[in-house]
């Protein structure tokens, strides 16, 4: 690592210890992966994750991609400049490709990295101030050549510029090319009438398409901002194809949605979650306010006055801080800070009635009139134009903008510090209050918190939640909230506090190279966990068997020698091997005059072991195709038997830090008094909100359902319709929640097909890292569990015929599994692959993993056990798709050489697994074709 240049960008651009500890994670795992040439991907990984034990892999990018997962607020874009900083003047870089998931953060990108601009991302690296990059944007990349701009970049910049070395100048001054690009230039962007996109249309400057001659480049750093945005299917085959030397990826949210549940990104190598941020002091503190003694029955049935009182009070809470923060640029000479509300709206129309609202004088006799904005998706022209401009400059005290109503548009990249006050009005529960609320108004203004006891608003982020507000309280005080959950992974490579990481290497591995497994615990030591043992004991294997079993290795994967493992035994490998020999020893021990004799026999030797504790895996992705899937749901009537019911909560503001339970505090106000609604439109509100529900097609049985609902409660409340508008507004997510799941059991699809690339040669699993509990030793494979038993927890050992020595099991009905396959005597081999090893994507950009790969005399096998209730599931039917197609293009791959086997899929209900079951059987019964 080269510690100084890391100190001293750290230094200029004033780094915040999670953001220095990135650089510095960078800085290390450039040296552990040098950037450029060709990359072994497995090698890469196992070289992360030795130094990295939490780093799991590249998910579907078919490079090097490392996530840096930092809380909002943290400063994601100034690391992106420290980032490209440091590449560019310490490993001489001089090609960037910065992708923006929004037009607002392509905005402020292009912003913050023009020079002499407030948030200039360079600022304080003086090469980068005397000679500033080259900026390419998606709107000029077609209009000049790139290297006319360079040249005016260097004529700019002639005169001698203060820098530490030659070479670094030399560098700089050759024009360091940043493009900054919207990812909509890959997805979305116009065709001609050959239907291809502008951005890879034959370009007179370049001679080719701008997206080729960025495709080309040796050394292009691809940075992805907010980049849980690009794993959809089309947005990961183009990231693909630009073939950067690197992908950095910057987000809070590393995690992507698939159904019900989040699908965590694998190749997270520092996570730095809100809590950490929250408990260091670098984001303001997050509140909840609510009226006093508030009695929420009394606007059961009157929406609109609570809404009006949310609002009132947002102001009064507004204006409280409002003077705080003009008193403390008075008295300590700080900057002026113009705090604004933010109103979160249901729809456009709430959104434009909200607005009437506040400027008529029955909202503080029109005091707001000119002071209130709304911003959403649907505004076209001047309107927005103005507006847009408005919201862009709502930092500045001078713009009077103090209100800003919005509907789904002010997501990621609107990084404002002056919003102190939220007023939520669309429906959500607690959970997604605190989790969406908050993440736009975490930013402090002053960069570190206050600390004025006698004005803690200065410092303090207010949800103004009446009826939600002991909620927000106990879904904030829960162990798992996003307040006080996380831990920091990657902050000094080891793992988790009660975690320990079993290290495992390959049978082969064990046998011939001596290899042991290893446990590194919670306090950072490692001990070898078991003796390693097979054919040929560690001790007792020859040195010249060594060093054919590494050339084995080598030459194992050479497409065009060995394109299966059978093919090891052709003369052709074999000299290939001893051609590695040879080099090998020569290196180290010149005079020595090899006997062929017996290189001959170890090669036979170690050929067989190969051959006998290996499984050759065909190098093939999976992945949709393009086109329509058509899909519904069937109709059905609502059954709400199993839902049950809540009841819902008063003259001074009450104000209760989320974060610090015991830091309160209350405003007084006046009383207000209370409106109405359709209870229905509430729950439809939601469930429109789902990605795979279409509102247009599906609408007649959405409000029937929702109907339904309502109907049901208000059945149960013996028609107290303000009792039911209560039961409603409070759980209007869950029944959304409830309705949508029943929709998924009624839901048909035509599952898309699937196509694959297909590699030449063989990959072939190498060390595993598991995860254990501290409190979960290794166990034997055949000890008997308890019902209690956390057998995800658990690491377990004790195989034969398993490619490593440990594994780890999702549930029990895989763990008999295992047990099958190692008393099956027509089973060779097997193994529970990893993302390395299979690569199968699913709509969506979401990767499947089958359980098991297994090996017998004539054929291979994906493998999966699956709960017997959940087969008819679309989830495991796409999945199941996904494979049958993987071993289809696997077949064809492997039998078009001599000794190929064909591959099958086989998906097994839990119960019908036993220790009394043989593969063949299994596999007679539940063969996928």
């Amino acid at each position: 690592m080269k510690r100084p240049l890391v100190n001293r960008i750290a230094q200029s651009l004033s780094l915040r210890p999670p953001q220095r500890r990135s650089l510095e994670i960078l800085a290390r795992s450039c040296e552990l992966v040098p950037l450029g040439g060709d990359v072994d991907l497995d090698e890469a990984l196992a070289a992360l994750k030795a130094e990295f034990p939490h780093f799991e892999g590249f998910d579907d990018r078919t490079f090097p991609s490392l996530c840096f997962a930092l809380a909002t607020g943290v400063g994601k874009t100034r690391l992106m400049g420290a980032f490209i900083a440091y590449l560019a003047l310490g490993l001489k870089i001089r090609h960037f490709f910065v992708l923006a998931p929004n037009l607002t953060i392509y905005e402020k990108l292009k912003t913050d990295f023009t020079p002499n601009t407030p948030k200039y991302v360079f600022q304080g690296i003086g090469e980068l101030i005397t000679h500033p990059p080259v900026i390419v944007t998606g709107d000029d990349y077609d209009k000049r050549p790139i290297e006319e701009r360079a040249a005016e970049a260097r004529e700019r910049a002639r005169a001698p510029a203060a820098g530490p070395a030659q070479i670094v100048l030399d560098v700089v001054r050759e024009g360091i090319v940043i493009n900054i690009f919207n990812i909509s230039k890959f997805n979305r962007e116009a065709t001609d009438k050959q239907g291809a996109p502008r951005m890879r249309r034959l370009s007179e400057y370049l001679g080719q398409s701008y997206f080729d001659y960025l495709s080309r480049l040796d050394d292009l750093v691809l940075l992805m901002d907010e980049s849980h945005r690009y794993r959809a299917d089309a947005g990961v085959k183009a990231l693909n194809e630009l073939n950067p030397v690197i992908g950095l990826e910057l987000t809070a949210t590393p995690q992507v949605e698939s159904g019900k549940s989040a699908l965590r990104f694998k190749n997270v190598i520092y996570d730095y979650p809100l809590s950490a941020a929250l408990n260091d002091g670098f984001v303001k503190e997050p509140a909840v306010a609510t009226r006093e003694n508030f009695d929420a029955s009394l606007y059961k049935d009157r929406e609109e006055a609570l809404e009006r009182l949310k609002l009132e009070d947002a102001v009064r809470v507004h204006e409280d801080t409002k003077i705080d923060l003009e008193l403390y640029h008075r008295d300590k000479g700080a900057k002026r800070v113009k705090p604004f509300i933010l109103v979160i709206a249901k729809d456009t129309d709430h959104a434009g009635e909200l607005e009437a609202f506040i400027k008529s004088d029955a909202f503080f006799g029109g005091r707001y009139a000119d002071k209130v904005i709304q911003v959403h998706s649907q505004q076209r022209g001047a309107e927005k134009d103005e507006n847009v401009s408005r919201l862009l400059a709502v930092e500045s005290p001078d713009e009077p903008t103090e209100i800003v109503i919005h509907v789904n548009m002010l997501k990621e990249g609107w990084d404002v510090t002056n919003l102190y006050t939220i007023v939520p009005l669309r429906a959500a529960n607690s959970k997604t209050l605190i989790e969406q609320s908050i993440g736009r108004g975490l930013r402090l203004p002053f960069g570190e918190r206050v600390r004025d006891r006698d004005r803690k608003s200065l410092d303090r982020l207010t949800i103004i939640a009446h009826d939600k507000f002991q909620e927000i309280v106990d879904e904030a005080n829960k162990p798992d909230s996003v307040i006080r959950a996380g831990i920091v992974i990657g902050g000094a490579g080891q793992p988790g506090a009660g975690k320990v990481i079993v290290t495992s290497p390959s049978a082969f591995e064990s046998m011939v190279l001596g290899s042991q497994a290893t446990e590194l615990g919670a306090d950072g030591t490692e001990k070898v966990l078991a003796a390693a043992g097979g054919v040929l004991p560690p001790s007792s294997t020859p040195p010249l068997h060594r060093h054919v079993a590494a050339a084995l290795a080598k030459v194992a994967t050479n497409p065009s020698v060995a394109p299966t493992v059978t093919a090891l035994e052709a003369d052709t490998a074999r000299e290939a091997v001893k051609r590695e020999v040879r080099k090998a020893i020569a290196a180290v021990q010149p005079e020595l005059a090899l006997d062929e004799a017996s290189l001959d026999v170890a090669v036979n030797t170690m050929v067989k072991a190969f051959q006998g504790t290996v499984i050759g895996i065909p190098r093939i992705s999976v992945f949709p195709k393009g086109g329509q899937v058509t899909s519904g749901y069937d109709d059905f009537d609502l059954d709400l038997s199993a839902f049950g019911s809540i009841q819902p909560v008063a003259e001074a503001i009450r104000i209760q830090s989320l974060h610090d339970g015991t830091n309160s505090e209350r405003l007084v106000v006046a009383n207000e008094g209370p409106p109405e609604e359709q209870l229905e439109h509430y729950i439809i509100r939601h469930i429109i909100d789902y990605d795979d529900v279409n509102e247009t097609l599906h609408m007649d049985l959405i409000g029937k359902l929702a109907e339904q609902a309502v109907q049901y409660i208000r059945d149960q409340l013996n028609g107290d319709e303000a009792g039911t508008a209560a039961v409603v507004r409070a759980k209007e997510k869950e029944l959304a929640q409830f309705i949508h799941g029943e929709m998924n059991a009624h839901y048909w699809e035509e599952v898309a097909e699937y196509q694959a690339n297909v590699h030449a040669g063989m990959h072939y699993p190498k060390a595993v890292s598991l995860v254990r509990a501290a409190d979960a030793p290794v166990r034997s494979i055949r000890d008997t569990l308890d019902a209690k038993s956390g057998i995800r927890d658990i690491v377990f050992t004790g195989f034969k015929k398993c490619m490593f020595q440990h594994q780890k099991f999702e549930s029990n009905p895989e763990r008999i599994l295992a047990l099958v396959l190692e008393g099956d005597g027509a089973v060779e081999k097997w193994v529970k692959p990893t993302a390395q090893d299979i690569h199968l994507t699913l709509r969506g950009g979401s990767s499947h993993l089958p359980d098991f790969v297994v090996e017998t005399a004539d054929c291979k096998y994906l493998v999966e056990v699956k709960r017997h209730d959940m087969l008819d599931q679309r989830d495991v039917v796409e999945k199941a798709s996904a494979c049958v197609a993987w071993c289809k293009h696997a077949t064809a791959h492997e039998t078009a050489h001599d000794g190929g086997k064909r591959w099958a899929y086989v998906i097994i209900p839990d119960e019908k697994v036993s220790e009394a079951s043989t593969l063949g059987g299994l596999a007679a019964k539940f063969t996928k074709r």
